[in-house]
């Protein structure tokens, strides 16, 4: 379950009142355990899947999400697995590890690992969100964000999208003020 890291240095653990901090930056946050995982648990602990596997993992949540999609204008996902040997691990980290806003919406779904975000918030507070295994977030297009692994450099992640030009970044310049520690 998610955790958040607030400005002053204290952690909100309780998922209603994280998701009432997220809500007025028009963030959603959700924990949804469908039980997939348990058709799959060796690959979730794996570092390298085979693209067949990850499409069999794709095509399942695919399925279970469907409401997802339909509700939010997902046209695609696909499944992103980051390890310590991923050969685009710094790339992937320098790309998204400052602020910066997208022109469409990000949405993740979290299958394995930890993943923390940055958030500015409308009052220029800085937050941080600590989000594990089944939690969904959805950051509407145009919220200064930041991401990044946690510390045990691996997540495997299922990522919604509505246009591919939508995820480029669009750095922001803003500096982070604190790291969350994992």
């Amino acid at each position: 379950m998610a955790n958040l890291l607030l400005d002053d240095g204290s952690i909100q653990r309780d998922l209603s009142e994280i998701v009432a901090e997220l809500e007025p930056m028009g963030i959603k946050l959700k924990h949804y355990d469908p039980g997939t995982s348990l058709l799959f648990p060796e690959l979730l602990e794996q570092d390298v899947i085979t693209e067949s596997e990850k499409r069999y993992i794709v095509g399942l949540h695919s399925s279970v999400f469907e409401f997802l999609q339909q509700d939010n204008g997902y046209l695609w996902c696909d499944l992103l697995n980051v390890h310590p040997g991923s050969p685009q691990l710094e790339t992937w980290i320098a790309t998204y590890n400052r602020y910066h806003t997208h022109t469409a919406p990000e949405a993740v779904y979290l299958l394995a690992g930890e993943m923390i975000y940055g958030f500015v918030q409308p009052d220029g507070r800085q937050v941080q969100l600590l989000i594990q295994g089944q939690d969904y977030l959805h950051i509407p297009a145009g919220i200064e964000h930041w991401c990044s692994p946690a510390v045990s450099l691996h997540f495997k992640v299922v990522r919604y999208f509505t246009t591919v030009e939508g995820w480029m970044p669009n750095y922001t310049g803003t500096e982070q003020e604190f790291k969350l520690q994992s």
